[in-house]
């Protein structure tokens, strides 16, 4: 008697599944960046911080975007998804927003606080 070998037909149906299986993770793997929807980091200024500048750098990062907007007003990204926009702020509390949409009307925002500080010098006596 001969030893038993797996059947022809066994194999190619294991063989075809793997083939299944790594193109739809392929798939997925590539999928990843759509399928998480627009992404928004904001680098400066820091929530929470204080300045006494009348003009504030707000820079950051977007992926995913068709769409930013940063209080409301269009903003342009480079190749490599970074944003820098240059604002003036009145005096006092403000809050700037950072907004993004993706092709499929997906969206996000995220927002960081900042007070303006307005020094006045006191004047001086002679």
């Amino acid at each position: 008697m001969s030893p038993a070998r797996p059947a022809p037909k066994l194999f190619g149906f294991f063989l075809l599944c793997l083939i299944f299986v790594s193109v739809l993770c392929y798939g997925l793997f590539e999928a990843r960046k759509l399928l998480s929807g627009p992404q928004v980091s904001i680098e400066t200024p820091q929530d929470g911080s204080a300045t006494s500048t009348s003009a504030v750098l707000v820079t950051g990062t977007a992926e995913n975007i068709s769409f930013l907007t940063i209080n409301d007003k269009p903003a342009y990204t480079d190749a490599a998804g970074h944003f820098s926009v240059t604002l003036s702020p009145p005096a006092g509390y403000t809050v700037f927003t950072v907004a993004a949409t993706d092709r499929f009307g997906r969206s996000t925002r995220k927002s960081v606080a900042l007070t303006v500080l307005n020094y006045c010098p006191a004047p001086k006596h002679a």
